[in-house]
């Protein structure tokens, strides 16, 4: 079946998908060569709309780089979100070249490097500290710079968020300082040359469930306020995290944002606006700004038969998208959603098939038992939902095989 959604979101003309508004084989003819990913302008564009509408005035829109950290994206999201978080000095760098304000840009993650914190200091952008040991090296890398660094401190809560694809909080964690011993860390801090601006709460990502993402706002908005209670200097930042999945697979359903944004409204109106009322309130989004913007297009090599079953051999594979093979984080593999691009039209033949990549090893495989058309030799196969953690979450090196084009339309 013909995964309709997803075309839709790109749009079709003549059973041809469209990107960027421009039908599949030609932009191939513009790219030059297969495999690439193609990410959609527009379609970035309307998610940032949609959030804009859902969410209430006042809270900040942060974009993680770390999804989809390709120059080109990162500078256009830079002109409609109101913050970038990063995740390492490339990162940083990244975000600093878009013209964006310095102390617009946040430095999350753990085993941050002594010359990381430092550069970061240079820059005047905001450190989420992650242990107390970073918060030593970035009260030297100040010294040594001359800059009093900005920091917040990154909480592990004391909870842990149900249902989201990877746990970022609760219990034992490399990211962030444990909850109970944050009002310790707090008051340590100021008796050193740092300004500590506020807190960091990401407790969990790729979760589908508006129940749960509700619930975990609220917690979250709880413990941030039960923290800025006790900090020695008025809170100017609350990171309240993200965690908003995207749906990957035929049984995912949207989140309801609607009700995330009216959760948010409420949260701010009658706990954060009354009890920190100068503090920029900032939800932090990856995945669900740029996931369904991108796609990765691979071209048929071989068809091949084997004991009564039809393989897709492509150019591409697991090297530039490991996680639609199954393998960055499913438990039980599943198929992303794919098409023959330029078959949209035509029925499935009467049999699935397989699609798999050019690697030597049967972890390459990219959609098994798939209902699609006769497919033959240059045919091109689209696999959706590829705008984040696609190429830079990928084993490109792996067998040396030469990397994709990334473009934007």
């Amino acid at each position: 079946m013909i995964p309709a959604r997803h075309v839709e979101v790109f749009g079709s003309t003549d059973g041809e998908l469209l990107v960027g508004g421009l039908p599949l084989s030609r932009l191939a003819e513009r790219v030059g060569s297969t495999p690439f990913f193609a990410y959609d302008r527009a379609v970035l564009d309307a998610r940032v709309a949609e959030l804009r509408v859902a969410l209430p005035i006042g809270l900040e829109i942060g974009y993680a780089v770390k999804a989809n950290p390709m120059p080109a994206v990162v500078q256009h999201l830079s002109r409609l979100v109101d913050s970038l978080d990063v995740a390492s000095a490339l990162e940083m760098h990244a975000a600093l070249d878009t013209g964006i304000a310095p102390d617009r840009v946040s430095f999350a993650g753990p085993g941050k490097t002594t010359d990381e914190l430092t550069q970061a200091v240079a820059a005047g952008v905001l450190v989420e500290v992650e242990s107390t040991g970073e918060l030593d090296r970035l009260a030297a890398a100040g010294e040594r710079v001359g800059v009093r660094p900005r920091a917040a401190i990154r909480v592990n809560p004391d909870f842990a968020v149900k249902g989201s694809g990877m746990r970022m909080g609760g219990g034992p964690q490399q990211f962030g300082i444990d909850a109970e011993e944050v009002p310790g860390v707090l008051a340590d801090a100021a008796h050193r040359d740092l300004e500590v601006v506020g807190f960091h709460v990401f407790a969990g990502s790729q979760n589908l469930s508006t129940d749960l993402l509700v619930e975990a706002q609220q917690h979250t908005v709880d413990l941030l306020m039960q923290l800025a209670d006790k900090a020695p200097e008025p809170v100017t930042y609350l990171n309240l995290g993200g965690g908003l999945g995207i749906p990957y697979f035929a049984k995912d359903e949207p989140v309801d944002l609607a009700r995330i944004g009216a959760n948010l409204s409420t949260l701010l109106s009658d706990r954060v606006r009354l009890s920190q009322p100068d503090a920029r309130v900032i939800i932090e989004l990856g995945r669900y700004i740029v996931g369904e913007c991108g796609v990765y297009v691979t071209r048929v090599v071989d068809v091949k038969q084997s004991r009564g079953h039809t393989f897709l051999v492509v150019d591409g594979g697991m090297h530039h998208q490991l996680a639609a093979s199954g393998n960055f984080g499913q438990v039980i593999r599943r198929n992303y959603p794919l098409v023959l691009g330029t078959r949209l039209e035509e029925a499935p033949a009467a049999a699935p098939v397989s699609v798999v990549g050019c690697l030597c090893t049967p972890l390459d495989v990219l959609g098994h038992d798939v209902d699609l058309p006769h497919a033959e030799v240059d045919d091109l196969v689209v696999i959706f939902q590829a705008g984040a953690y696609g190429l830079t979450a990928s084993p490109t090196a792996f067998l040396g095989h030469p990397p994709p084009r990334e473009i934007m339309v």
